[in-house]
């Protein structure tokens, strides 16, 4: 399906978002985070024998390819049909976990999963209603906003899983906690301000498709808190999807089954469409694997750099303009989502492994790795300051611009 969230990312929560009900309620943006780290892993993936840093690029590839590849089919093709192209990735997907159920052992954890008729009501349709709902409205945000600006904007996500978790009465009201995230809030309020082509239907747009995944991921906790009901990514979307593909497919035949003509499917081909949809199943097949070889510190790092990685990718493709007070606000909000996901304690244990300070087990498994996520952060800041200065009027850095067009549509 795809992105949680503004590009569409299908069932698979994001390591990111997926720290944030963990360390509070916790289990972001998957329904997976925690939870799915507890199912066993297919004897496969137990015995391969592969380094931790594979999985993670796999995993930031094919999330960041999955957001990429949508914006350019809505925008850059004008292919103006969000809801059939998402209706069209959970139909895929759909298909495809039944062929892996009876192909491979990679959904063996149906085993261990009995869905009753009353479940299926009570729990599987509801969420697969606020999952279908902010799949379709992330896809139409990034109709009217760059890519940079959604996932700057996703960086609230936590915010709004916890803010559900005392709506849906799932936790006391932490006032503290509250205080805790302002940050978080604080530097994304900064970042919308200083957007230089701010879009309110985009915006609402964006807002709205937080507001139902973070309803989704708190109501999806609730679902797993039962034994009966831990699932792994792929488990989830098995069924999941259905129900999603359902429910966009009615939301499809009001909305734009009328405008729909094959001319406009033949714009963008069927071989595009086919490899879009695949790119998205591909992303949860990867999450079964990434949670069951790294840890929650190593996740929350890769989601973060993931989400920087596209920022960078808008910025060169699309030649998105970012002012300094967003590239400001964005810094608070990166910082904020750290502090908030990992804690102050885990952070500092995280910095003196880099040093090799650490304990040696951990310092050897992921210093490379926590390395070269520090270098990346170091260059994000490098470029965007750099791509900022370009923009302003007295010079600055002169660097040669990638591309002409912008990366929101003009109206």
């Amino acid at each position: 399906m795809t992105a949680n969230t503004s590009a569409p990312q299908f069932g698979a929560p994001p390591p990111a978002a997926a720290d944030s009900l963990d360390a509070s309620h916790k289990k972001g943006p998957a329904e997976l985070g925690t939870e799915a780290k507890s199912i066993a892993m297919p004897d496969t993936a137990r015995t391969t024998q592969i380094h931790p840093s594979v999985y993670i690029v796999v995993w930031i590839c094919l999330s960041s390819s999955v957001i990429l590849f949508n914006k350019w089919i809505l925008h850059s093709l004008d292919f103006g049909f969000p809801i059939f192209l998402t209706t069209w990735h959970l139909v895929f997907a759909t298909i495809a976990t039944r062929v892996l159920a009876r192909t491979t052992n990679l959904l063996d954890g149906l085993k261990n999963v009995h869905i009753t008729r009353h479940a299926f009501v009570n729990a599987i349709v509801p969420i697969g209603v606020f999952f279908s709902m902010s799949l379709v409205c992330s896809n139409n945000a990034i109709r009217y906003l760059s890519v940079a600006f959604v996932q700057m904007l996703k960086g609230i996500t936590p915010v709004a899983v916890l803010l559900a978790t005392w709506m849906l009465a799932i936790e006391k009201p932490n006032f503290k906690l509250l205080l805790k995230v302002s940050t978080i809030t604080f530097g994304v309020m900064l970042a919308a301000y200083g957007e230089l082509k701010f879009s309110m239907i985009g915006f609402i747009f964006q807002i709205s498709a937080i507001a139902f995944e973070a309803t989704r991921l708190v109501m999806v906790q609730k679902l797993l808190s039962s034994a009966e009901y831990k699932m792994d990514p792929l488990v989830s979307l098995y069924y999941f999807a259905p129900v999603c593909a359902f429910m966009n497919f009615i939301l499809f035949l009001f909305v734009e089954a009328p405008k729909l003509s094959m001319e406009d499917i033949n714009k963008v081909g069927p071989s595009i469409l086919l490899a879009n949809a695949a790119v998205a199943f591909a992303l949860n097949v990867s999450v079964v694997f990434l949670i069951g070889k790294t840890s929650s510190l190593v996740l929350t790092l890769s989601g973060v750099l993931k989400d920087i990685s596209l920022v960078c990718a808008s910025v060169v493709i699309w030649s998105t303009p970012i002012s300094a007070l967003q590239l400001f606000g964005y810094t608070i909000t990166i910082a904020g989502l750290l502090v908030y996901k990992l804690g102050t304690d885990k952070l500092t244990e995280a910095f003196s492994s880099m040093r090799g300070t650490c304990a040696p087990t951990f310092g050897r498994r992921f210093s490379a790795i926590q390395k070269a996520l520090l270098v990346m952060l170091v260059c994000f800041c490098i470029f965007l300051t750099a791509h900022w200065l370009n923009l302003q009027p007295s010079g600055g850095l002169k660097f040669p611009s990638t591309k002409p067009a912008a990366d929101v549509p003009v109206h």
